[in-house]
C-alpha cells in the first residue's frame, strides 16, 4: 500500500499510538505491528466446553480494538466521507462492528463483501474465492480491508488487486489475528491485532463448521469437538 497521501500525520517514530494493556505493541509506517500476548492475561471467567485453551481473551481484544481504532482514525484523519471500509464476511463481523464504533471517524461508507477461504470442517485453507458481488463506487476512495485471520493471503492479495483495479485511492488491510507463518508474515497488513502461532482457532467471529462465532475470546478447539459430524448448515467464508 502507498503512503503519499498521507502527508498530513506526524512521521510514525514520533507518534505513540498504543498506552496501557497494549503498549507492548510497536507502530510503523501505515499501521500497527501484532501484539505479543503475556500468559496473566490468557484468562477468561466462563470458558466452553469445547474450547481447550485461551489464546486471546475478550478483554486483550477489547483493549487492542481501541488501539487499531486510533491508529486508523488519525492515519484517516483527512479521509472524511471518503474511507471505505470493506468488513470481509463472515469471519471479520463482530471484529468489524466493534473497529468501526471505536473509529473517530463519522462519515464512513461500510460495504461488504464475502470471500471462500476455509469452509465447514477444514482447518486449513483452500485457496481464496470472491462469492457474490463485489463493492461497487470505490473510485477515489480510501479502502481499508477488514478479516479476520492471515493465513494464506490469498484473501488480502485478492481483495487488494481487485479494489486498486476499480480505481481505488489505495487499499489497506487491518487483520485480527496474524499466523506466525512465511506465508502470513509475507502478505502485507497495516493494521495487525495478535500474532498467533499456526494454529486452527475459533471465537469472536472465527467458526468451525459454522459454530463458536459468538464466543467472545478466540481459542483452541478440542479434538473430540472437531471430530464431531458436520452439522446441517455448515461452511464458513
Amino acid at each position: 500500500m502507498t503512503n503519499e497521501h498521507l502527508h498530513e500525520q506526524r512521521p510514525p517514530a514520533e507518534r505513540d499510538p498504543v498506552a496501557g494493556p497494549v503498549a507492548d505493541a510497536h507502530a510503523h509506517r501505515g499501521g500497527l505491528h501484532g501484539e505479543r500476548l503475556h500468559e496473566d492475561r490468557l484468562h477468561e471467567d466462563r470458558l466452553h466446553e469445547d474450547i481447550e485453551r485461551v489464546l486471546v481473551p475478550s478483554a486483550a481484544i477489547a483493549a487492542r480494538v481501541r488501539a487499531l481504532a486510533a491508529v486508523i482514525g488519525e492515519d484517516y484523519s483527512h479521509a472524511d466521507g471518503r474511507l471505505t471500509v470493506v468488513p470481509v464476511m463472515t469471519g471479520s463481523l463482530l471484529f468489524a462492528a466493534d473497529l468501526v464504533r471505536a473509529l473517530p471517524q463519522r462519515r464512513m461508507r461500510i460495504q461488504l463483501t464475502t470471500v471462500s477461504s476455509y469452509g465447514g470442517t477444514h482447518t486449513s485453507s483452500r485457496g481464496s474465492a470472491i462469492v457474490g458481488a463485489l463493492p461497487k463506487h470505490l473510485e477515489g476512495h480510501h479502502i481499508l480491508i477488514v478479516d479476520d485471520i492471515l493465513d494464506s493471503g490469498g484473501t488480502l492479495r485478492l481483495l487488494r488487486s481487485e479494489f486498486m483495479a476499480r480505481g481505488a485511492a489505495d487499499v489497506r488491510a487491518c487483520v485480527l489475528l496474524r499466523k506466525r507463518i512465511p506465508s502470513a508474515m509475507s502478505t502485507p497488513a497495516e493494521y495487525v491485532g495478535f500474532d498467533i502461532d499456526d494454529e486452527f482457532v475459533v471465537g469472536y467471529g472465527l467458526d468451525y463448521d459454522d459454530l463458536y462465532r459468538n464466543l467472545p475470546y478466540v481459542g483452541t478447539l478440542r479434538r473430540e469437538a472437531q471430530r464431531q459430524e458436520p452439522r446441517a448448515g455448515g461452511g464458513a467464508a
